[in-house]
């Protein structure tokens, strides 16, 4: 079975790939399989469905948004639950793993017991290559197949062309994807050319998202309630209400009605347009990222105008709050904005398309952060970053080779200290934005201190007579990187994969 899986903020979507079909699996006949874990004081561990049924009950901690808990998360990060620690990679592989079994056992997509599962999986465009290493070495880990690793927006811009491949003309070749998920925005310009998508530029904002929306909401209605004490259980029971209340909310909604009978409370009640009100500093940054996307010049040499754009596809969850529409169209006018009729799924079926031979969709991928390192200057009086791979590079069309970058120089130290980096933007040369540093990776450059294992206890000093050294980096179709540092004479090699806690192999 071929299956798109968006592991989402606050819920996990699975949508088929069957016979040109790409249906959403339901469980027990709900779309959407709930991010959530639960823990109680024994020790014991349930997931997803079976998490959100106990996580009410006492002595059961739930941990929601385990996705966001990535964005900075390496291989031993820990998390606390219910008085226990456990690491979170643990956590992530025990979640997929019962989705996985759910997938068998408790859903409408007819699998039988021991058929594998070809996946498609999604992250962030903004994710960071650790991130996107621990998200695929967890489905590996749950037992599932995975062929493709895809950055949410462009999964979404599936979707799209698999339904509106019809408004892409001559002269309307651009589609940008607006992607609000529970826990991030991301956005991309692709453009569309038959049945070829290729990315533009892709953006992000790693935690904008529905969770966001529903804490501001959540804010509104404690200052608009009777001041009462309220513990962490109870204020989690009014921000699950306040969350289906927004999600009840549609274009034609006029009134906010909270029940606040679970914590004891008479009903709030506002107008709608005072949850806009709230809100709407949530969505302006989206919308000034929008417009950096539009107005960016480096597109192969000229701007992309707005007539060019044949529209602004809106998907993810909290894409559907009505607000989101209304602002948008309001910047950019009505006939172009559209929503997906499934924006929860849309990027879960957009990565079935893919993964569907018969629809023969092609996708360029590029490269979604800047990635380098920091190194010394003017013989030591200085320090210069290194961009190795800059944001928006070109990945390899096929989907399944690596893209290679090479440095090679002289060494100049006894030790090579490696300050690794990733950040959404470059300002005068220098990191900025959303910046991910990585535990440095130290190499030996002075053969005697190859077996040393204790370097970053060693004095690192200027050294005449170094090797030459060549640096290797592979980027994975995934987005993950990895360096080979080797020595010549002698050939010494050692291979490091990057991320919070890099380890060689």
């Amino acid at each position: 079975m071929r299956v798109g899986i968006d592991f989402g903020t606050t819920h996990t979507v699975v949508a088929l790939v069957d016979r040109g079909n790409y249906p959403v699996v339901s469980f027990d006949g709900v779309d959407a399989w709930p991010s959530l874990v639960a823990a109680n004081t024994a020790g014991e561990l349930r997931f997803g469905v079976d998490a959100a049924a106990v996580r009410h009950e006492p002595g059961w901690s739930v941990l929601r948004s385990i996705k966001r808990l990535l964005n900075e998360a390496g291989p031993q990060t820990e998390v606390n639950l219910a008085g226990r620690d456990y690491r979170l990679t643990d956590l992530l592989t025990g979640f997929l793993a019962q989705l996985k079994n759910d997938l068998h056992h408790r859903s409408n997509g007819s699998l039988t017991p021991t058929e594998p599962i070809e996946a498609a999986i999604s992250v962030p465009a903004n994710a960071s290559s650790a991130q996107r290493l621990l998200t695929l070495d967890a489905f590996v880990a749950a037992g599932f197949h995975v062929v493709a690793l895809l950055n949410e927006p462009s999964a979404a811009s599936l979707e799209y062309a698999h339904r509106y491949r019809s408004t892409i003309t001559a002269k309307r070749e651009y589609v940008l994807i607006y992607d609000l998920g529970g826990g991030t925005f991301d956005a991309s310009l692709l453009k569309m050319t038959g049945h070829a998508n290729e990315v533009v530029i892709s953006e992000g904002i790693q935690r904008l998202g529905g969770d966001d929306f529903d804490e501001a909401i959540l804010r509104l209605v404690l200052a608009g309630s009777q001041p009462t004490e309220m513990d962490t259980a109870a204020r989690d029971l009014l921000k699950e209400e306040v969350a289906a209340r927004k999600e009840a909310v549609g274009p034609q909604t006029r009134r906010f009605l909270v029940d606040m009978s679970p914590v004891d409370r008479p009903p709030f009640a506002c107008g709608v347009d005072e949850v806009y009100s709230v809100c709407a500093p949530l969505v302006d940054p989206t919308m000034e990222l929008l417009d950096r996307i539009l107005h960016d010049p480096a597109r192969d040499g000229r701007d992309v105008a707005w007539s060019e754009v044949a529209g602004i596809y809106v998907v993810g969850g909290a894409g559907g709050f009505p607000l989101v529409a209304r602002m948008l169209r309001s910047t950019f006018g009505d006939k172009r904005v559209k929503r997906s009729p499934l924006p929860f799924a849309a990027t879960a079926i957009g990565l079935a398309v893919f993964l569907d031979s018969e629809a023969d969709f092609e996708l360029s991928e590029r490269f979604s952060r800047h990635f380098g390192v920091f190194r010394e200057a003017e013989a030591g009086a200085g320090v210069v970053f290194d961009p190795i791979v800059c944001k928006d590079a070109s990945l390899p069309a096929d989907g399944r080779t690596p893209l290679v970058v090479r440095r090679t120089y002289r060494a100049a130290h006894n030790i090579g200290h490696f300050r690794f980096v990733e950040c959404s933007r470059l300002v005068n040369g220098r990191p900025d934005g959303d910046v991910t540093p990585y535990d440095p990776v130290l190499f030996p450059f002075d053969p005697a201190l190859r077996d040393r294992g204790d370097l970053g206890h060693q004095p690192v000093g200027r050294w005449k007579d170094g090797p030459d050294v060549e640096e290797r980096y592979v980027v994975a179709p995934s987005g993950a990187v990895e360096v080979t540092l080797t020595t010549q004479p002698g050939g010494f090699v050692r291979t490091f994969q990057l991320q919070r806690c890099a380890t060689a192999r």
